[in-house]
């Protein structure tokens, strides 16, 4: 039964459902559910697992969370726990839930043919859905873009009192730099830290939609946020005085600096045939369509283009540190983090 479900689900998303209406489809499918444990943002991935339900009649319970609060939770309730999936925006986040045995090692032929192998993990127990790049935003009347070409120019003085950051407890600054700490070493990317704090001033925001308005509005001229806060910011107000810059592209660069938001399903999953299902239809074109539409992201399925508005994927290098190297990157960078005091 599980087998002909899968080929049916699969038959609808290529469809787009073709003939079959949502009752035919809920019909066959039955009141089936699915508990899901998130650590995005709700406005972001309820409206891709909303499209899912309706195409597939399984019902999603969703809970949103902290990324650390959800792995401390899953890790908490061991085989008790009612979550089927784990879904979140960091892969050192999902390589580090899957070191604790959180995660179900799966075998499945339609994941690995959409979704490359580097942003998977080896035994495919998490995969790597959507890409995002921790990049410049800065504001075109104050700043011309030759003016960059690394992240690590923001720490130089010619930037004091110019660039808004994330703040300590940011996932993406963590990831970024570990990415910086695995290229260029603890020393550099220590004076690195301590420039853009002298830099930054007061000008630290727990959200990175928080810096792109500060930049948009000339409070500070740069910030440091994932790319796609600044293409959600001009698809609202296409006249903001804000642009992206794609950094370290010079030769001899370390590259743009890549993470990506991924899935795993979980070890105690008592749903494992629907969150197949599920995993089948978030790296099928179709699904991958949605990351790309709704939420300004790279797609990762190869045959599915991004938004045009992004700078194309091929005209950039990414940094070679592997995804899966982030969790094992991650303590030594948050205590380089405390030690130079960023808050």
């Amino acid at each position: 039964m599980a087998s002909f479900r899968r080929v049916l689900l699969a038959l609808t998303f290529i469809l787009g459902i073709g003939g079959l209406s949502q009752d035919m489809t809920s019909s066959v499918f039955g009141a089936d559910k699915l508990v899901v444990y998130s650590g995005r943002a709700e406005r972001l991935i309820k409206p891709v697992l909303d499209e899912f339900q309706s195409k597939s009649g399984i019902q999603i319970e969703l809970l949103s969370s902290g990324t650390t609060e959800l792995v401390n939770r899953l890790q908490a309730e061991g085989d008790h726990t009612p979550a089927d999936v784990f879904l979140t925006n960091d892969a050192g986040s999902l390589e580090h839930a899957r070191e604790l045995k959180l995660l179900r090692p799966m075998n499945m032929r339609e994941v690995e043919r959409a979704i490359p192998a580097q942003f998977r993990a080896s035994d495919n127990s998490w995969i790597g859905l959507s890409g995002r790049f921790w990049i410049v935003v800065y504001n075109t009347h104050l700043v011309k873009p030759d003016q960059i070409k690394s992240l690590l120019d923001l720490a130089q003085p010619q930037w004091k009192d110019k660039i808004a950051i994330p703040n300590s407890g940011s996932e993406y600054l963590q990831a970024g730099v570990s990415v910086i700490k695995a290229t260029f070493g603890e020393d550099r990317t220590k004076q690195f830290l301590q420039g853009l704090k002298t830099n930054a001033g007061s000008q630290v925001y727990q959200k990175s939609s928080q810096i792109v308005e500060a930049v948009a509005k000339g409070q500070v001229a740069v910030g440091i946020v994932n790319h796609y806060y600044i293409y959600r910011h001009l698809a609202a107000q296409p006249s903001a005085p804000i642009a992206a810059l794609m950094p370290d592209q010079q030769e001899g660069g370390m590259g743009a600096i890549m993470n990506v938001s991924g899935i795993g399903v979980t070890r105690a999953s008592k749903h494992v045939d629907n969150a197949k299902l599920l995993l089948e239809f978030l790296v099928a074109q179709a699904g991958q369509k949605l990351f790309a539409d709704l939420d300004k992201e790279y797609p990762l399925h190869p045959d599915v283009k991004a938004d045009p508005a992004l700078v194309d994927r091929h005209a950039f290098r990414a940094a070679l540190v592997p995804l899966a190297r982030l969790a094992e990157l991650r303590e030594p960078t948050l205590t380089l983090i405390e030690q130079v005091g960023l808050r």
